[in-house]
């Protein structure tokens, strides 16, 4: 082994401006257009949900009324 082998090598100094580097941080306000993109999307979800369960189960009431042989299966409302 020769002398210039069994010594360290020194590290480099850092520059006074370099400090030590952190990851960038995602601006805020895009985490906010994501939470309230998916507060819509849930929302409209849940609309159309209720309305289809709404329109099916209008659909069944009819059917069954209908299978049933009746012939005045028309909904009435009722007189305000």
């Amino acid at each position: 082994m020769t002398k210039s082998e069994s010594e360290p090598k020194p590290e480099p100094k850092p520059e006074p401006g370099d400090g030590p580097k952190s990851p960038p941080r995602p601006q805020s306000g895009d985490n906010r257009r994501g939470a309230v993109a998916g507060l819509i999307i849930a929302i409209v979800i849940l609309g159309v949900g209720w309305w289809l369960a709404r329109d099916l189960t209008a659909a069944s009431k009819m059917q069954d009324c209908l299978m049933s042989g009746r012939s005045n299966c028309n909904v009435i409302e009722p007189a305000r």
